[in-house]
């Protein structure tokens, strides 16, 4: 199979594997033929068995937030990014944030960079599905779990009590529309009384600031 052929195949997948690739064609071929395209540059790997087409060749844009969920399954996009997205800090990083049931992991690509953390099982929800430019589903937090998830993973920087560090130190804002009953069900995921204790000193902190 040549190149154009194999293109045709793989048009309108926004991402492929090397699974995809085999049924194509004998599977050592093609898996020697997906090198010799990586190293054209006519496919980018995004990692060890998957892919997408150069961007002249691609008839889906994916963006980087579905890409996120398609690099580590299962996740979804929560901590710094979230908090972004959903406007509730005024900085947007540049790192797509996600959590996810298995180990702590990293992505860099050439289409973002993508940084994965771990929470147990049992606290794996409170996110929804959404869409990205190109239409391309992904799960991202609702606003009460990307500041559970957030605060959890750094719960050594907090003090139970200390409100300030949530202005001063990261500058929380648009605290109005939240709903403090699910920050206290979210935290209770977690099960750790340190914790729920530091959202219960948000849910102040977020009425103070309404």
């Amino acid at each position: 199979m040549n190149f154009h052929s194999f293109k045709a195949s793989v048009q309108n997948l926004p991402v492929f594997s090397g699974r995809d690739a085999a049924r194509l064609g004998p599977r050592q071929t093609m898996y020697n033929r997906l090198n010799v395209w990586r190293n054209k540059g006519l496919i980018i790997q995004l990692k060890r068995g998957l892919y997408v087409l150069g961007e002249a060749d691609r008839k889906v844009q994916p963006g980087a937030l579905f890409l996120s969920g398609r690099l580590y399954e299962p996740s979804y996009v929560s901590l710094e990014y979230a908090l972004g997205l959903h406007d509730l800090i005024p900085e947007m990083v540049t790192t797509i944030t996600a959590v996810t049931t298995k180990n702590p992991s990293r992505f860099k690509t050439s289409l973002g960079a993508f940084e994965y953390q771990h929470i147990k099982r049992e606290a794996f929800r409170g996110f929804r599905a959404a869409k990205d430019p190109a239409g391309l589903t992904y799960f991202l937090a609702e606003p009460e779990k990307a500041i559970v998830d957030f605060i959890y993973l750094n719960l050594p920087r907090f003090k139970r009590g200390d409100l300030d560090i949530f202005s001063q130190s990261y500058r929380f804002q648009n605290l109005e529309t939240l709903s403090l009953k699910k920050l206290k069900v979210y935290a209770g995921l977690f099960a750790i009384p340190k914790l729920t204790d530091v959202i219960d000193g948000f849910s102040r902190f977020a009425k103070e600031a309404a």
